[in-house]
Parts: C-alpha cells; sequence; structure tokens
C-alpha cells in the first residue's frame, strides 16, 4: 500500500527565495483507524481479548502520564521513546529566567527501529483529480472492518 499525497502551494516565509510561492507535498489521510479498530486488530494477532487490550493501553497511557511527570524518558522498545520538551522566551540575563518563563510543553516522539524503517520505505503516490474532490471516507464508522 501507499501513502497518497496532494500539492499545496505555500508562500516561502524565510531565506533566499521568501515571499515566492512554491509547490509542497501534503500527506493525505486515507482515513482514521480507531482506538476500538485497533484494539481489534492488536487483539486478533494476541491471545488476548479485546477488553483485555484496551485495559492494557489504559494502563499504559496511565504508567506514561506518571512517568513523564517525573521527568523521566519512556522507552517502549521498537515502538519508540517518549519524553516532554518545552518553548520558552528567552532573558538577557540567567538571573532574570524561571519557570515563569516557559511557554509551552510538548510530548516528543521518537520511533523505534520498526517504524523508523516504515518511514523510510513508504511508497508515495500522488492523490488523483477526482479523489481530491470526494469527502474522505474510512474511519471508524460501522464501515467494513479491514482486518
Amino acid at each position: 500500500m501507499a501513502q497518497k499525497f496532494r500539492k499545496v502551494k505555500r508562500k516561502v516565509l524565510a531565506g533566499p527565495d521568501k515571499g515566492k510561492v512554491k509547490t509542497y507535498a501534503m500527506a493525505k489521510s486515507s482515513g482514521i483507524f480507531g482506538f476500538e479498530d485497533m484494539c481489534k486488530l492488536i487483539s486478533s494477532r494476541a491471545s488476548l481479548s479485546s477488553a483485555d487490550v484496551k485495559s492494557v493501553l489504559d494502563s499504559l497511557t496511565w504508567g506514561m502520564d506518571f512517568a513523564l511527570q517525573l521527568g523521566l524518558t519512556v522507552q517502549l522498545g521498537e515502538f519508540g521513546n517518549f519524553h516532554l520538551t518545552v518553548s520558552s522566551e528567552g532573558t538577557e540575563e540567567e538571573k532574570d529566567f524561571d519557570a515563569s518563563k516557559i511557554t509551552k510543553t510538548r510530548i516528543a516522539f521518537y520511533p523505534g527501529a520498526m517504524l523508523q524503517k516504515t518511514r523510510k520505505e513508504v511508497d508515495f503516490v500522488p492523490e488523483s483529480t477526482e479523489e481530491s474532490s470526494k469527502p474522505e471516507e474510512g474511519g471508524n464508522n460501522g464501515g467494513d472492518d479491514i482486518f
């Protein structure tokens, strides 16, 4: 399966081409693979029920929240790593900087080896013109399962 992309025009905001309009690629979602879908897929591969998978994923979320709030990096093997990052206002003098200068907190994800491989090996195909005029399909909408 290939990842579809569409072409978008954007104004260049910095550098030697600042102000020019250029065409770029934007990944096009084929729909949504929701939480319920993921639980069913995992349970079909493992000796767990969908409810068991939901329980494990709920506990994983709770554990990650706990660890991240302690300032720890969460390492999940082949899945990847999560850690907090921050953005802040700058101060001229170090003595003038305190936690109130922190403006945003994010959770950064660094994929493990298997997901890195996917990122490197994905094939891209342009979205057809007729598809771009149709509304998106898919997702957890009571339609056919993909597995």
